[in-house]
């Protein structure tokens, strides 16, 4: 019987969630990372911080071209 916290442990905190998803974005995941994350991760956890990460990144490319760009 597991209790409440072994359960807790089999998880991915946020941090180990944010860690692979910015090795995924950048192609650099470990096989052994990959499939801790199927075994142990949420799939919302890993929809939320990949959204976060594809608009900070689109934000990111947003800002650097408006400041290479002159304004009219």
């Amino acid at each position: 019987m597991t209790s409440k916290g072994n359960k807790n442990k089999d998880r991915l905190s946020w941090w180990q969630t944010v860690k692979s998803v910015g090795a995924a974005f950048f192609g650099v995941q470990s096989t052994n990372n990959h499939q801790q994350d199927f075994n142990k991760g949420k799939p919302i956890q890993f929809i939320i911080v990949g959204l976060l990460a594809v608009f900070l990144f689109i934000m990111s490319l947003v800002i650097a071209v408006s400041l290479v760009m002159p304004n009219n």
